[in-house]
């Protein structure tokens, strides 16, 4: 029975560890712009059935609880929680906050589209909307030189007066992506998400139709993590990582008393 205990107090300790390891990286993104915090899940692992429930136990009866021993837990998985981040003014016409469900789309080195909720824009010297790490969104926008009065819409489209005109001019409109399980998209860093056979296929279109959010110019959506439920979700996992260490402690004693003793 300590072997055993010992072994479900080891499974306690490694999902701790990992459940610490989720909460250290949601704190380390606490500025990250567009950042979704992730929680740990876990489940149990598989149970040894000494005695099943309604197993007879003579002729005439049955157990009515039956003798089940579990063998410890396990982190299920990660989920990012999909909740709306904090709207940050900024001013600048190509910081774009996306109010509500949806993604950016930006082509990715390998040709892919990526994902991203970072609406931190900027443009390139061939007027190319791109991100942070020169990326380029998609649909393709290009704002040309000396274009001045540029204002983005809700819903996505981009104008701008160009050069030697007076009137304003339609440059494009921003398309954003939504998925009917935004949860199972697949990270990849760099601010960017990956669709997978989880979260389904992208459903993309103008910004504020068909459940998309609307876009908001000069404005960033800072990360959703609140350090004060990450500090308390600390603070309960360094808890539980030290009652399955005593746990371990205590078991080590009872089989030291046994082998002392025969």
């Amino acid at each position: 029975m300590s072997n055993g205990a010992l072994q479900v107090a080891r499974t306690g300790l490694d999902a701790q560890n990992t459940k610490m390891r989720v909460i250290a990286n949601n704190l380390a993104n606490v500025n990250t712009t567009g950042f979704k915090r992730q929680r740990a899940s876990f489940e149990t692992l598989v149970y040894q059935h000494n005695i099943t429930p309604g197993a007879p136990s003579d002729a005439q009866n049955q157990y009515a609880i039956g003798l089940s021993l579990g063998t410890g837990v396990a982190l299920q998985g990660t989920a990012r929680i999909e909740t709306q981040g904090t709207l940050q003014t900024t001013g600048n016409a190509l910081d774009i906050a996306i109010e509500g469900s949806g993604y950016f789309q930006v082509e990715m080195p390998d040709g892919e589209i990526g994902y991203t909720r970072a609406g931190n824009f900027s443009r390139t010297s061939e007027g190319n909307i791109v991100t942070a790490d020169g990326l380029p969104l998609i649909p393709e926008i290009q704002i040309p030189e000396g274009s001045s009065g540029l204002t983005i819409a809700s819903d996505g489209i981009i104008s701008a007066v160009l050069p030697g005109e007076t009137e304003v001019t339609e440059l494009g409109q921003i398309e954003t992506a939504s998925f009917i399980n935004p949860a199972g998209l697949k990270p990849l860093g760099d601010n960017l998400l990956a669709e997978s056979d989880a979260s389904g296929e992208p459903l993309t279109g103008a910004a504020g139709q068909d459940g998309r959010g609307r876009l908001r110019s000069g404005t960033l959506e800072g990360s959703n993590v609140n350090i004060v439920e990450e500090l308390v979700d600390m603070i309960e996992t360094q808890r539980a990582y030290e009652v399955n260490s005593k746990m371990i402690t205590a078991s080590d004693e009872m089989l030291q008393f046994v082998n002392q003793q025969l």
